[in-house]
């Protein structure tokens, strides 16, 4: 791979990869499961987690990335060919994830548009936000132009394109997330929310909070879907590896913990600390926060600023899907970026509409309670992330050894200061956690029982 496209320095590579953890499940569902699993007892848990379990599973794969300059497929097969099976899953995810992914992104689009334009109380209506998903051309133009928007980065290639955008984007996202942070704690009520968020209650300790901490930072990571992995495949041997991970864990963890910030205090102040406003999925972030912005001083700007911040989130994170999906085509095939970059854009399109027509004209196509756009949703973050997880384990403990990873961890400097923990965690302890996870998540989509 004597051609392969790098980023131009750490920093590139590391804002790049903080973008890619940073997208749509920091912003609404973090908060969501903090109010719901106690608050700073969900906040305390997840930060440990962030530091053992996350950290070992993003430096695996980053390792394995820059370890054989490959995306997934080419980085499993050329390592173990018996486990080339899990490089074609691992890719599988993204290829399901884009998709569903950007018809979201379009409603980000959507409703900052709607925000600029002054729509603030018309968006706050009780079916403003069911009525615009269950149409069918515009729900259809919106998906179109923020597949559009993410696709521009990646033909762009990986230094002049995704790595200029994280750099331009991730100190923005953390300025305006800092900005309503601050505005949301001078709101009536809203100390009660902050104090319930940041304080730990041990009796709100249980293995589901631990459960849902770690299928939280599971999912916010970018891990389990050949990202991380692609993007170590640009990483330069001269960059370390480790304290790299360390700021996108940070990157990724501080702007999970300033969503929450963000908007629990504030729906709390709406509510009346009722913390069943902070539904899960859409609910929260298409209609609640509309209300909420609705009936704050200044909601209009506020919201607006919200709502850019939301969408160089989902952005971000969709560029990091798309690249792994060209950058698959790319070493298998041997095609070029453009033509790549053009055909997978067409995919997505053709894979999105039925999801974004699901919730209108394809809504009687459900499974189990579930449109279209949550039958995808289902199938890779509950199934397929897991089983991709549990086997990169396995993979690295068994049978290429920690040593390897480790051995790639030290090209820099010779060092890996984390390596014991690794080793332990790695082998033992991820593995059971992702189990575990896989059967109470998969148990937790059927309605055998809720997390």
């Amino acid at each position: 791979m004597k051609d392969r496209s790098n980023f131009s320095n750490k920093l590139g590579f590391v804002l790049a990869a903080a973008g890619s953890a940073v997208g749509l499940g920091n912003i609404w569902r973090f908060p969501y499961l903090a109010a719901q699993y106690g608050g700073g007892t969900f906040l305390l848990i997840y930060l440990i987690l962030a530091v053992t379990f996350g950290f070992t599973l993003m430096i695996a794969e980053i390792a394995l990335g820059r370890k054989t300059g490959l995306s997934a497929i080419g980085a499993f097969q050329s390592l173990d060919k018996r486990f080339n099976f899990l490089g074609i899953l691992a890719v599988i995810v993204p290829v399901i994830i884009f998709p569903y992914y950007s018809v979201i992104g379009g409603w980000v689009v959507k409703y900052f548009t709607v925000f600029v334009t002054g729509g603030v109380k018309e968006s706050a209506s009780d079916t403003y936000f069911t009525d615009f998903i269950s149409g069918t051309g515009e729900p259809i133009g919106w998906f179109f132009l923020f597949l559009a928007l993410t696709a521009v980065v990646v033909l762009c290639g990986v230094e002049k394109g995704i790595e200029k955008v994280s750099k331009i984007m991730m100190p923005i996202l953390v300025m305006l997330t800092i900005i309503i942070s601050v505005y949301g704690l001078t709101l009536k009520g809203s100390m009660e929310g902050l104090i319930y968020y940041i304080k730990p209650h041990m009796a709100d300790v249980s293995i589901k909070t631990i459960l849902a901490a770690m299928g939280q930072l599971f999912y916010s990571m970018s891990l389990a879907m050949g990202i991380m992995i692609t993007y170590g495949s640009y990483m330069k041997k001269s960059d370390s590896l480790e304290s790299s991970v360390r700021q996108i864990e940070l990157f990724d963890t501080g702007i999970a913990f300033l969503a929450g910030l963000m908007i629990i205090p504030a729906v709390f102040a709406f509510s009346g600390g009722d913390r069943s406003a902070l539904n899960a999925g859409p609910g929260l972030m298409f209609m609640t926060l509309p209300k909420v912005f609705a009936s704050m001083k200044f909601g209009g700007v506020i919201g607006t600023i919200f709502f850019m911040l939301v969408f160089f989130a989902a952005l971000t994170s969709a560029i990091s899907l798309m690249e792994t999906i060209v950058s698959v085509f790319m070493d298998k095939f041997g095609w070029k970026r453009r033509f790549t970059g053009i055909f997978v854009a067409i995919l997505a399109l053709i894979m999105g509409i039925p999801s974004s027509l699901g919730f209108g004209s394809l809504s009687f196509i459900s499974w189990n309670g579930m449109s279209v756009l949550d039958i995808m949703d289902f199938a890779s973050n509950s199934v397929l992330m897991p089983i991709v997880a549990l086997f990169t384990c396995i993979f690295v403990g068994f049978v290429i050894k920690p040593k390897a990873i480790a051995d790639e961890v030290k090209e820099t400097d010779g060092t890996f200061r984390s390596e014991g923990m690794f080793n332990v965690m790695i082998k033992w302890v991820a593995p059971l956690f992702l189990f575990i996870i896989l059967i109470s998540s998969v148990a937790s989509g059927l309605g055998l029982f809720k997390l």
